[in-house]
């Protein structure tokens, strides 16, 4: 992003990143814990920020040096059974209406990913060449990812692999089938400058409310 601060900091219409994502998902679950994984650098950055907000007394877990460390360092705060999801805090554009059919489909499946079909055609790239690929054979991953608590649990006592990229990816590793369900395409993930012009356009055109 090239700045100093962290992207879930930043801020969209006067409001750091990390307050819009859990204010929809506070909309959109309003019995459901919320827990929030941060690097132990950024902790007191969280204090000052929270201060005088719903989520000023929302559990923390240290983050770790990967994803896969981050996620088992969360999972340790979570004692009872259930569905637990597992949300990037730069995903504020997720709607209500995905956040809840991923939460309710797991309770069935245990294990479901949102994703979105592509709409560009793609390469597969061979030996330094490439060739086209069926976009109809792919999806695009989103987040909230849910899983029962006692199954993500399990499959968070693998060794770490590099091929873990995400939540689905550990527990397949782990023997279990994903299930797939539809996401909402402005659930992106703001990573770079040009992800954070978006998120404004997207926040000034009210696409908040109108993907509610």
């Amino acid at each position: 992003m090239g700045t100093t601060i962290p992207k879930q900091f930043l801020e969209i219409k006067g409001k750091a990143i990390i307050l819009h994502t859990l204010e929809k998902f506070k909309e959109a679950l309003p019995s459901a814990e919320l827990l929030l994984v941060l690097p132990k650098d950024e902790i007191a950055r969280w204090h000052e920020l929270s201060v005088g907000t719903e989520f000023e007394k929302i559990k923390l877990a240290n983050g770790g040096s990967t994803r896969f460390g981050s996620v088992k360092s969360g999972l340790n705060l979570i004692q009872s059974d259930g569905i637990v999801g597992v949300h990037d805090a730069v995903r504020p554009f997720v709607s209500l209406k995905t956040i809840q059919k991923v939460f309710a489909e797991a309770f069935i499946a245990e294990a479901v990913i949102p994703v979105v079909e592509l709409k560009d055609s793609i390469r597969k790239i061979v030996d330094g060449s490439s060739v086209a690929a069926d976009r109809a054979n792919f999806r695009i991953v989103q987040t909230p990812q849910c899983f029962n608590v006692r199954l993500l649990k399990e499959a968070y006592q693998q060794p770490f692999n590099k091929s873990f990229t995400d939540d689905a990816s550990v527990v397949e590793a782990n023997g279990v089938g994903i299930k797939l369900v539809e996401g909402n395409y402005s659930n992106i993930k703001i990573t770079t400058v040009e992800d954070l012009k978006i998120g404004q356009m997207l926040m000034e055109n009210g696409s908040l409310k109108l993907e509610s």
